[in-house]
């Protein structure tokens, strides 16, 4: 296999050693993009020069000083879109923002930088990443790398397709409703939804540029085609911001257990909330099989929460920080929208959780911390929770077509389009890390992948389960760029 579609960990090892240099790599990367990419439209923005020039200087450091710069040197990667990337165009897919350019990178990025990264270019997203699909007016659709016909989902679709076919090896993507988690379960790869508030999020678009502040509800995290490369990056990115470092620092415990056959683990394989197709239940019931044949403790009965009042608050508190953004006039018709619709009425969810009063936002919080006991409880007896990451493989891509016309189906049935999420979507609102883990394929060779969650910091716990149980599930499946 070509080095550049080795795991990240292999191509570090070889950088750090001297045996390849960062410019050899970057040749590679980029001539791999230059042939797959116009096809998949993942990579949108390309700043060969300037990679090559940071590429150059990696190797430099190496020559002279016999030491890496960090735990990435030298490596080639791509940043989503939504990251401010100092002198990198920057739209997060808004024609508002073609022509923007940041002065600074966003705190993340910053800090892949200092770690020795090479930033290639950026990956695509939805307009201001307001989608579960990828297209924009600016660059157009990214295709799923198995098939055309599917989404690559969003908001993260660019980076999870560049990394499934092999045009990067890390990714970071953010997570609101499942931006990040959606993508890596339709392509086929690894991510990891952090635990919220260990990766500093300035820089983020949305919010606008220039913003200090960012949502209460978003999370970034790594994506990859390994799970021990979900590890490699996490240990760079998860840091606090730069105001904040001088008395503060991230260590993240240990993973709980040492051994599979000594954990006690959660199987959630289906709801009346949101029911799953039966490939998904299939493979529910196959991970829980193994599970229990690894010697692992397996309860299947059990449900932390009730999905649909879960469901409910998340949309709640994600439209209310939603509407930082919007402008004096379109706040105002809200507010006028949301005066005509009883307090009462389903139809008025959006609105009126988009115009909540302070006190009834404090009240919604204050539901989300108890909601947030009820799972520490949970985890009180368990260590992880699997579940499906989403109800079908990836669907048909509908980008041309307006949401109010979209829909997925299930098992034949016809479902709203936001069902997509819904399974991803309970671990938002509680402030917890989800892997998602591709686990399988259908008859037509699409991926398909299981959510893995944990406590409230045991992003390395959470990490464990995913490798150990990777050993034991099928290889993830290989888009054709892998194959060519």
């Amino acid at each position: 296999m070509p080095l550049h579609l080795a795991p990240a960990r292999e191509q570090l090892t070889v950088l750090s050693n001297g045996d390849v240099s960062s410019r050899a790599l970057l040749e590679q990367y980029l001539q791999h993009i230059a042939k797959t990419n116009p096809s998949l439209n993942a990579v949108v923005t390309l700043d060969a020069e300037g990679a090559r020039a940071a590429a150059d200087e990696a190797d430099r450091h190496l020559a002279e000083t016999g030491k890496p710069i960090g735990p990435l040197h030298g490596l080639p990667i791509t940043v989503k879109d939504a990251l401010e990337t100092r002198g990198m165009r920057t739209t997060c897919g808004s024609p508002d923002l073609t022509d923007h350019v940041p002065d600074i990178d966003a705190d993340t990025v910053a800090n892949l930088r200092a770690a020795g990264a090479i930033i290639v270019g950026k990956t695509n997203v939805p307009t201001l990443c307001q989608d579960i699909q990828t297209s924009n007016p600016i660059f157009g659709k990214t295709k799923n790398p198995h098939n055309e016909t599917k989404t690559a989902g969003g908001s993260s679709g660019g980076p999870a397709a560049a990394v499934a076919a092999g045009l990067t090896s890390l990714e970071i993507g953010s997570d609101l409703a499942g931006s990040l988690r959606l993508p890596a379960a339709y392509c086929g790869v690894y991510a990891l939804r952090t635990s919220f508030g260990i990766i500093p999020t300035r820089g983020h678009i949305p919010r606008p540029p220039g913003w200090l502040t960012s949502s209460d509800m978003i999370t970034l995290g790594p994506i990859a085609r390994t799970p021990e490369d979900l590890d490699t990056l996490l240990d760079v990115i998860a840091a606090p911001s730069p105001t904040d470092a001088a008395a503060w620092k991230v260590d993240l415990p240990a993973p709980k257990r040492s051994r599979l056959q000594d954990y006690c683990v959660g199987i959630w394989q289906d709801d009346p909330y949101c029911h799953v197709d039966k490939d998904t239940r299939d493979l529910l019931n196959t991970v829980a099989e193994l599970m229990r044949s690894a010697g692992a403790t397996v309860d299947d009965t059990t449900r932390p929460v009730n999905i649909a009042d879960s469901d409910k608050l998340f949309q709640r508190l994600m439209y209310a920080t939603t509407s930082a953004t919007a402008t004096e006039a379109g706040f105002a018709a809200d507010i006028a929208a949301a005066d005509k619709i009883p307090a009462d009425d389903p139809r008025g969810l959006y609105l009126h959780s988009r115009t909540m009063r302070h006190r009834d936002w404090l009240l919604a919080n204050e539901d989300r911390e108890k909601l947030r006991g009820r799972w520490a409880d949970y985890f009180a007896n368990h260590d992880v929770l699997i579940t499906p990451a989403t109800p079908t493989a990836a669907v048909n891509d509908q980008t041309s077509l307006p949401l109010s016309q979209r829909y997925i189906t299930v098992d034949g049935d016809k479902r709203p389009y936001f069902d997509q999420t819904a399974w991803l979507n309970i671990a938002g609102p509680v402030k917890l890390p989800a892997a998602v883990v591709p686990a399988g394929k259908t008859a037509d060779g699409l991926p398909l992948a299981i959510q893995i969650i944990g406590p409230y910091l045991a992003d390395r716990t959470v990490l464990d389960v995913a490798k150990r149980l990777a050993r034991r599930l099928p290889k993830p499946v290989q888009p054709p760029a892998f194959t060519e």
